[in-house]
């Protein structure tokens, strides 16, 4: 009876768990099933039923209003993707290297460096957004990929997420190994240091993709020339009509500049849970 009644209790608790993580799901998905649905629809739906889970007939209209806005789709994901890709490129590796010489190496000035970092990281991007636009000026860079590029090598944040994980995880007897059996340093960093990082590169990935694809400040005062526009950038000229917005046009190019985010995410999510179940195990 005791084993009955114990029996019953681990599944009412595994069906409140299963109630509770499909109510969350449901509460995540909500935002983008909405943005979605209201793609389809017209400005006068949208304004007279925000809220709606039925799709409608006026996707094509959508579109054609894109002809208009000059809000060109190839070259927006084209520019987002040039941007993001290169940036999460430079951050990833960069980020990587620094944290590998504050854990792997032993020297004097390292936890000042550290703090140094944790310091600057502190400090919100957008205080120091007007010191880069005049920087990017009087080099050139202007109206150039580059100065949304070049800046992603120094990413406080990632420097330190990749330091935290590395102090917990990263077996330091290998490079002894290696250095033991004559192994250059910077190809023990890539053949050796890299992949057993990957769990972790691939989790900061997704967040630097996503942080860099999503920027709208810094592109619309940098790029101001159309065929450098990124999507961020193009949604938001869709809304500068004073007189009359198309609601389902702005929705419509919102779906297009997340949809990417999701292959990211999807391509990348298996690393992520195999560094949750490779910290589970050593833990």
């Amino acid at each position: 009876m005791n084993k009955f009644n114990k029996r019953d209790g681990n599944t009412l608790v595994k069906i409140f768990i299963y109630i509770v993580c499909i109510f969350f799901a449901i509460l995540s998905l909500w935002p983008f099933i909405i943005m979605v649905v209201n793609s389809t629809r017209s400005t006068f739906e949208i304004q007279q039923h925000a809220v709606s889970f039925i799709p409608s007939s006026f996707l094509m209209h959508n579109w054609k209003v894109f002809d208009g806005k000059s809000f060109n789709v190839g070259v927006g994901l084209k520019n987002s993707a040039i941007i993001a890709i290169c940036s999460t490129v430079l951050t990833i590796y960069f980020s990587t290297l620094t944290a590998y010489a504050l854990v792997a190496y032993q020297w004097k000035l390292r936890n000042a460096f550290f703090t140094f970092i944790l310091c600057v990281m502190m400090i919100p991007a957008v205080v120091t957004s007007i010191g880069t636009y005049q920087f990017m000026y009087r080099i050139g860079l202007s109206n150039n990929l580059l100065a949304l590029i070049i800046p992603s090598i120094s990413a406080p944040a990632a420097v330190f997420f990749m330091r935290q994980f590395m102090v917990a995880s990263f077996p330091l007897e290998i490079l002894d190994s290696a250095r033991v059996d004559g192994s250059p340093e910077f190809r023990t960093f890539n053949q050796i240091a890299l992949p057993i990082m990957k769990p972790a590169m691939a989790t900061q990935g997704i967040f630097s993709f996503v942080g860099t694809w999503n920027q709208l400040f810094l592109p619309s005062i940098l790029l101001t020339r159309k065929e450098l526009y990124t999507l961020p950038v193009m949604v938001s000229q869709l809304k500068g009509d004073i007189y009359k917005v198309e609601y389902g046009s702005v929705y419509l190019g919102l779906t297009l500049t997340v949809l990417p985010l999701f292959v990211i995410y999807f391509a990348l999510s298996k690393y992520i849970i195999a560094g949750v179940a490779l910290g589970s195990v050593k833990g």
